[in-house]
């Protein structure tokens, strides 16, 4: 049987240089691969210029035969004659002197009798318990200021019972309560400085309307002096069922 290879023909003659061929591109292609950088496409800015239509302006046509503007009208002619009126009466110049002193000036010093001294009665307020005469209402009569000051508060609870009249508008959504009053009797008897405390509006007007009515007295004095003398009362707003 007779050999078919070539003994001239060695297989693993170039080995080694196709095996160092093959690892030098398998090198190149991994070192390739390690340094490939990729990118997201959504963090790509696109740009686009849009050049839009170029927009040609119609110049207004001026119409250069218009007529033009009318001449401004003459100036008033002059008079011919021109008379002088000279003034009637002759104006007095009026000399501003100045306010101003210096070392030099005199004063002219003021008396004490040339200044007018006013007096001012002060307005004094005594408490209706300690004034020595309490006010008089019209009609009290007493011996000592106990009795003038008992017929007084008789008399108040007689003029709020004559005079009270409760607000409707009040006793239809059930308003009540106690209303303070704080009035005081001045120094010519009249009733002034009205004031009122109570839980409604309503009450507070009645109650002022009540003492408003109150009538001129005969103020207090202190020292025989007609003196205002403060008073307070209670008014008391009542639902009777």
């Amino acid at each position: 049987m007779e050999t078919k290879k070539n003994p001239n023909l060695e297989i693993g003659r170039n080995s080694s240089i196709y095996f160092a061929i093959g690892l030098n591109i398998m090198l190149f292609f991994t070192w390739r691969g390690l340094e490939y950088k990729s990118y997201e496409k959504d963090n790509l800015a696109m740009e686009i210029l849009d050049m839009g239509d170029e927009i040609e302006e119609d110049i207004p046509i001026t119409n250069l035969e218009a007529p033009p503007p009318p001449p401004p009208p003459p100036a008033a002619a002059a008079p011919d004659v021109i008379t002088i009126v000279e003034d009637a009466e002759e104006i007095e110049e009026t000399v501003i002197e100045s306010s101003e002193t210096d070392q030099d000036d005199e004063i002219d010093p003021i008396e004490v009798s040339d200044v007018a001294v006013e007096e001012v009665e002060e307005e004094v307020s005594v408490p209706f318990s300690v004034v020595e005469n309490v006010p008089i209402f019209p009609g009290c009569k007493g011996k000592n200021n106990t009795e003038l000051r008992n017929c007084f508060a008789v008399k108040m609870n007689e003029h709020i019972k004559k005079h009270f009249k409760y607000p409707e508008s009040a006793l239809e959504m059930g308003v009540h309560g106690k209303v303070f009053v704080l009035f005081a009797v001045d120094a010519d008897g009249h009733v002034s400085n009205i004031k009122t405390r109570g839980p409604d509006k309503k009450l507070e007007e009645e109650a002022f309307r009540i003492i408003s009515l109150l009538p001129t007295m005969e103020p207090g004095k202190q020292r025989g002096r007609p003196v205002k003398v403060p008073y307070s009362i209670p008014i008391h707003f009542k639902i009777q069922n």
